[in-house]
């Protein structure tokens, strides 16, 4: 029997009235080629806009940080009631060091340019005054074999070498880029002089101290500096070979160093005096950390296990604690970092902003990379902090300086200047609301509350 819903379809039909449209099928992509494709898209977009590496900075930047100050309050809260100290004693102190950061971070990204390279001599001339005081009898301190701190009273003691580390980047920043002017580094000469010497005069008085980590770091943002500025391949192999050869002899004259070197990969701890006892509890508390770990404060390594659990095994205990997903974070947010530096170097005409850019991005990055390639056992322990992460006053307050020199370059961008000029400020916004709200009140009526 005939739905009666057909006849008048039927009819309208025949008297030439529209036919409904059949639906159409779902468009398909092949192997989700269209849906991929379009969210890559989506994502360039997004990153070419202009304040896309200003927001990546700040926001990579402070998130580093504040995991980091957690992380501090969770794996050092068992070497505090160690020394007879409060729970919390190393994490007031990196929380004070963390406030202090951010006032330098404040200023130093809203610092001009030419400010910045005013500011490069005086910061290399401290720089080297305090580290020859390291040196000095009854002002140096030496700290695990290493004399590279000055006691400033109390508990509060600094690390000149740090600080050594931002001067070399402003003044090498600026040499090169007052060579580039004059049209002088086509020579090879003045690519090298007084660059290479200068820094090896740094190199020389963190050497004294014992300190190969942080010469390994300045020898790293050496490269970076010349990488960007263009060196040779036979210029750059040549100054890698030397300086290569001269860590090669002081890693053979040192029996210390040469322990670190064979404890790559090390799985078996042995005693309690063992040189690879650091290394293999590293291994430990990441491999029990699982997928999402044992949870905040639950880690078992730092109980004495893991010596410097706080410090430069910190994200070790990250691992134990937020698991896998709490690490590949972690790195994520230094890859985040890096590239955006990588974009604000690339991206400037200004020859200064480009070489100190490439330095910040070069010293944040190899650090990282030294610190996890030590806790994952496939590099030898150098002693060096994760950067913005570890515990350390010294370490800190450079490089949130040094994140301020980032955002103070990624502001000076054109199509970023631009784009936040005609940003509404918070003041603004926030009085845009008042008045609309005051206008919403005035048209109540008087009756109402």
């Amino acid at each position: 029997m005939p739905s009666r819903t057909a006849g008048p379809r039927k009819a309208t039909a025949k008297r030439g009235g529209p036919a409904p449209a059949p639906p159409r099928p779902a468009r398909r992509t092949r192997g989700g080629r269209g849906g991929v494709r379009g969210l890559r898209e989506r994502v360039m977009r997004a990153w070419d806009r202009p304040l896309t590496a200003y927001y990546v900075i700040i926001g990579a930047g402070l998130l580093i940080t504040t995991l980091g100050l957690v992380m501090v309050y969770s794996a050092s809260m068992i070497t505090a009631l160690r020394y007879d100290l409060a729970p919390s004693y190393f994490f007031r102190k990196q929380f004070f060091a963390a406030l202090l950061g951010a006032g330098l971070l404040l200023v130093a990204s809203r610092m001009p340019v030419k400010l910045h390279r005013a500011l490069a001599y005086p910061i290399l001339v401290g720089a080297i005054f305090l580290m020859v005081l390291v040196q000095v009898p009854g002002i140096g301190v030496a700290v695990g074999g290493n004399q590279n701190w000055i006691s400033l009273g109390g508990p509060f003691m600094l690390q000149p070498s740090e600080f050594g580390k931002l001067a070399l980047i402003l003044w090498g920043a600026d040499l090169l880029a007052r060579k580039q002017d004059m049209k002088l580094l086509v020579q090879w000469k003045h690519m090298l002089v007084p660059l290479v010497p200068g820094t090896f005069l740094l190199l020389g008085l963190i050497m004294l101290g014992g300190d190969m980590g942080t010469a390994i770091i300045l020898t790293a943002i050496l490269f970076g500096l010349l990488w960007t500025a263009g060196a040779p391949t036979r210029l750059f192999v040549g100054v890698l070979a030397v300086a290569s050869a001269i860590g090669a002899l002081l890693i053979k004259t040192s029996p210390h160093r040469m322990e670190r070197f064979q404890c790559l990969g090390a799985s078996d701890p042995g005693g309690a005096g063992d040189p690879c006892w650091q290394a293999a509890h590293g291994i430990y508390a990441l491999a029990s950390g699982g997928w999402f770990g044992s949870g905040l404060g639950a880690s078992v390594e730092k109980w004495g296990q893991l010596p410097e659990a706080h410090t430069d095994f910190i994200f070790a205990v990250t691992g134990e604690e937020l698991g896998l997903a709490g690490t590949l974070s972690v790195l994520a947010l230094f890859a985040a970092l890096g590239y955006a530096g990588i974009r604000v170097a690339g991206g400037t005409e200004d020859p200064f902003v480009r070489y100190a850019a490439g330095g910040v991005t070069t010293w944040i990055t190899a650090q990282a990379v030294i610190n996890v390639g030590a806790v994952l056992g496939l590099l030898p322990i150098a002693g060096v902090p994760l950067p913005l992460f570890s515990y350390g006053g010294s370490a800190l307050l450079p490089t949130m300086f040094a994140v301020g020199l980032l955002i103070a370059f990624a502001r000076q961008e054109p199509a970023a200047k631009a784009a936040l000029a005609i940003r509404p400020h918070w003041g603004e916004r926030a009085g845009g609301r008042w008045k609309s709200m005051r206008r919403r009140v005035k048209k109540r009526p008087s009756g109402e509350r």
